[in-house]
Order: C-alpha cells, then sequence, then structure tokens
C-alpha cells in the first residue's frame, strides 16, 4: 500500500472562485479562523441543519488531526421575528425561552458527538459590538436611518456586492428570496433602495419587551449584522473559513461581506464552505408535507444518533443527500459492521488513539478527506481495507479509529460496543424470549416482555435484522 504524511494538504472548493483551493492560515500564528453560522434557536434543529453542522464538524476534526491550530466560533441567533414571537406566544421572557432551545440544541449535538465549540456567542450578548460596527457604517456613509429610526446599509455603496453568491446587482429586485430558493422574513421598514437591508430595527409594539437603546433610539439588530460583529470580535476582520448551509449564501453572507469589508476596508472571508441541504423520501423539507424531522424523530422509530450522523454524512457536502428510510437502515447496517470489525480486533477504550505520522493502510481514506472532505469515497474506503482482512498490527489499528475518529464515530462504536458486552444474561435472555413471541405473533406477550425488560432498567429496540438492547 502507498503512504501519506499525516501533514497532508487539504483542499475545499470554495464557493468565490469556484475551485478547489489549498486550506491554509492567514495569520502569523498559524490559527485557522473559522466562523460558522449557527442555529436560531426557536425550535428544536432539524436534520437539515445538523446536515450542515456534523459536515463542519468533520471538517474541524479532519483540521485538528492533520496538525492545524483552530479556532473555532459559532454563534447562536437568540433574537429576531421568530424568537420574539415565541417568546410571547409561550408567555416567557426572551431569555427563558431561548435558553431552553439552546439547552435542546446542545443536548442533541452532543447525542450526535458534535465537539463543542471553542466560542459560541450569542447574538443578545453583543448587541454593544453591533452598535459600534453599525455606526462606524453610518460614519463612512455606507448606512443611513430613516424617519422611524431604523438603520440600513445602502448597498449601492459597496460595488463588489453579489461576488459570493455571483448575483448581479443590476438583477437584484428585492431581498425577499434566498439563494435556497425560500422566502425569507418580511421587512416591512421604509428604506431609499428595495435591495438595502436592515442593520437596526425600530422599535414596534410587537416587539414587546424586547429593544435596547441606541443612537437611533430603542429597537433591537437587524439579522445579518450579528456575525459580522461577533466574528470580527473573536476572529479579527479576515476568516479563514466561513461555513454555513448553501440557503445563507443569498442575502446573508453576501450581507456579512457587504457591512464587513465596508466597516473594516479588510477582505472578510478567505474561503467559503457551503453545504447542501437535503431532501426527505426525494422532497424538500417544508411544514406542510409534515416531514421537517428532528434527532427525537427518529430516537422515537428506533434509530440512534451515531445512525442518523452516519446517514448525514454518507453523502458529499456538496451534493444533495436524499435522506430515506432505506438510507437510515443502510447506516444502521453499516455502523453494525464496523462494530463487529471493532470487536473482532479486541479495540476497547483501553487502546489509545495515538497520532499518525504516515498512513500505510487506510491512506485512500485519509486523501478522501483531504480532498473537498469527501465522506462517501472515504466510508467506502474505510470497508474495501477492512473487508480485505490484512493482518492485524498496532499501527493498523491507530489508523482505522483515527479515521473512525474524524468521521465522529469513533466514540460511539465504543460505547456501542461497551453496552452489548454490559447487557445482563437475565436481559438477554428476556430480549431473545420477546423474539420468539414476535415470531410466533403473540404480540402481548411481546409487549409484556418488553414492559419486563423496560423495568429492570433496559429498553429494546426492535430493528431490521434484530433488536438493539440499550439501559435506560
Amino acid at each position: 500500500m502507498g503512504k501519506t504524511s499525516s501533514r497532508g494538504v487539504i483542499f475545499l472548493y470554495n464557493l468565490r472562485r469556484h475551485v478547489l483551493e489549498e486550506i491554509q492560515a492567514s495569520q502569523p500564528d498559524q490559527v485557522l479562523r473559522i466562523y460558522c453560522c449557527g442555529p436560531t434557536v426557536y425550535n428544536l434543529a432539524h436534520i437539515g441543519n445538523f446536515r450542515t453542522f456534523l459536515l463542519q464538524d468533520v471538517l474541524r476534526r479532519l483540521l485538528l488531526t492533520s496538525g492545524y491550530k483552530v479556532k473555532f466560533v459559532r454563534n447562536i441567533t437568540d433574537v429576531d421575528d421568530k424568537t420574539i414571537r415565541g417568546s410571547q406566544q409561550a408567555g416567557v421572557s426572551l431569555n427563558n425561552f431561548t435558553q431552553h432551545w439552546v439547552d435542546c440544541f446542545h443536548r442533541d449535538s452532543k447525542e450526535l458527538n458534535i465537539l463543542a465549540p471553542d466560542v459560541e456567542p450569542r447574538a443578545t450578548g453583543h448587541i454593544a459590538e453591533q452598535i459600534a460596527m453599525i455606526q462606524r457604517l453610518v460614519d463612512k456613509g455606507h448606512a443611513y436611518t430613516t424617519v422611524d429610526g431604523s438603520v440600513y446599509f445602502r448597498i449601492a455603496s459597496f460595488p463588489d456586492y453579489g461576488k459570493v453568491s455571483g448575483i448581479a446587482l443590476a438583477q437584484l429586485e428585492s431581498q425577499a428570496t434566498n439563494s435556497a430558493g425560500q422566502r425569507n422574513q418580511s421587512d416591512e421598514y421604509s428604506r431609499d433602495h428595495v435591495c438595502d437591508f436592515a442593520l437596526w430595527k425600530a422599535y414596534k409594539p410587537e416587539d414587546g419587551d424586547v429593544f435596547w437603546e441606541s443612537p437611533w433610539g430603542r429597537g433591537r439588530p437587524g439579522w445579518h449584522i450579528e456575525c459580522s460583529a461577533m466574528a470580527q470580535k473573536y476572529l479579527g476582520p479576515t476568516i479563514d473559513i466561513h461555513g454555513g448551509g448553501i440557503d445563507l449564501c443569498f442575502p446573508h453572507h453576501e450581507n456579512e461581506v457587504a457591512q464587513s469589508e465596508c466597516a473594516t476596508k479588510e477582505p472578510f472571508v478567505r474561503h467559503w464552505f457551503h453545504s447542501v441541504h437535503l431532501l426527505i423520501e426525494g422532497q424538500k423539507m417544508s411544514k406542510s408535507l409534515g416531514n421537517i424531522y428532528t434527532l427525537k424523530d427518529f430516537s422515537e422509530k428506533g434509530y440512534d444518533a451515531a445512525t442518523v450522523r452516519y446517514a448525514l454524512i454518507s453523502a458529499h457536502y456538496r451534493q444533495t443527500l436524499n435522506f430515506t428510510q432505506a438510507s437510515l437502515e443502510a447506516a444502521q447496517s453499516a455502523l453494525k459492521k464496523l462494530r463487529a470489525h471493532v470487536t473482532a480486533m479486541g479495540i476497547s477504550r483501553a487502546v489509545e488513539r495515538r497520532p499518525v505520522s504516515e498512513w500505510h493502510f487506510f491512506n485512500k481514506a485519509m486523501e478522501a478527506l483531504q480532498q473537498d472532505l469527501n465522506t462517501p469515497k472515504c466510508l467506502g474506503e474505510l470497508f474495501t481495507v477492512l473487508n480485505q482482512r490484512p493482518t492485524i498490527q498496532a499501527d493498523f489499528i491507530n489508523e482505522l479509529l483515527t479515521i473512525l475518529w474524524i468521521l465522529g464515530l469513533y466514540e460511539p462504536l465504543l460505547e456501542q460496543q461497551e453496552r452489548v458486552q454490559e447487557i445482563p444474561p437475565e436481559i438477554a435472555a428476556l430480549a431473545e424470549e420477546r423474539k420468539r413471541a414476535k415470531a410466533q405473533k403473540q404480540y402481548a406477550e411481546a409487549d409484556r416482555l418488553r414492559a419486563q425488560i423496560n423495568a429492570k432498567g433496559w429498553s429494546i429496540t426492535d430493528q431490521k435484522d434484530g433488536y438493539q438492547l440499550m439501559p435506560n
């Protein structure tokens, strides 16, 4: 087999220039500065959101494994029309309302084995920074105040507008539709030009007690300004990698570029990392179709978080993933095979994962990740090597565990293995008895045995190829 250096060059597609480009740190400290748009916390994050966060997680793990120093910032949007409306409908303060959904997001992220960001700033915690940036834009003539006290960015003052999404300013009629063809929240504030976007929104009665004082009167920030202000505070004027779903490319990221570069006179982003969202059984997710699914929905169907993670990273980040029942079952089967390999090799938490100096066995899997984060090819190469059943040695196991760690499957597989190994004989016997009862269509007896298993501190989930036992 060939060799691959542990400090291999990593290439990613840059939407700005439509080419694969090498990832490099721009500052002398050689720290990669990464900013990713996080969740708007008014409900549970759905699997379309998590596909983006998972792919960002795989990229971050790859960079860390490859020897890069990384500072990773992902924000929380906790003030906008949806969060304000949700808090009022719930009859609680904005902070209490959003904190509940932040906690849910953190719980689901942990279940999906997503590394926590180095910094997780919230929009409401950085109002002063947003006001200061807006004031700079006003002072420089890039923004203006309307009669009601709102502040708008003047797009005509930034000739490079459209350089990220490729949209032509002359063709831009409004900001009512984003780059995924979805309708944005309507903006009823007056402005000089229909394309100008809000930096500060004047207070309206429907905002209730959600407002801050500013040089322009009471109000709250527009959506776009928060990311620019927080990115600058924690990463400086220029970001090495900016991530987000492709739906954010226009207008959100386009507006970030305009306001940031006008405020700092520095390039805002060197490399854009946009991931394509998914379809559900061949259809777009929508409330009308009732197919907006969360991690909780799949847990109730018997699929654990590791299976969901595997399914969501199984397609290339620049390709649409058709998320189906079949893809979940395929992910479940693949994880079962991986767990069987890990068990056969006698791998446990006692086996220490070390830095890889040279890749001898899983070099093609690693190369697939280094070339535009090709996760499906990486998974294919991983199974190709495992199915060849080569002579097992310490370096082989270390490379395997490292690839699994980059994919975020290392900890879940070892945890699953430990849980399976720790199943008490009494619980295993009840599970087998229940399996026989179901095969004989004795469903009442099967339900009784399930209740008995639950009473003893275990849960049993039916699967296509049997069942899964997990401690409660």
